[in-house]
């Protein structure tokens, strides 16, 4: 199935496909800094997918995406958790 959708969604015009991801992943990372207001982890989950669907067509999202994993793989959670 993962096969069909790869190359039916090839076979879609190139501008059509980054209309597309422009709009579900500018959807995700607005609705992602909209939540910033709200309590719980939902923001950062929205925003980089956001960005992943944005790598799939944009080659700057792309790169994007590779910055933010490499300061993501700085942070490690039992620093954050660390019991005194």
């Amino acid at each position: 199935m993962k096969k069909k959708l790869a190359s039916s969604w090839r076979l879609l015009p190139s501008g059509l496909r980054k209309i597309i991801v422009l709009v579900f992943g500018s959807t995700l990372i607005i609705v992602g800094l909209l939540l910033i207001d709200l309590p719980g982890p939902f923001t950062m989950p929205l925003v980089i997918g956001g960005l992943v669907v944005l790598a799939l067509e944009f080659k700057w999202a792309e790169t994007l995406l590779v910055r933010v994993k490499h300061h993501g793989e700085k942070i490690l959670p039992r620093k954050l958790f660390k019991k005194r």
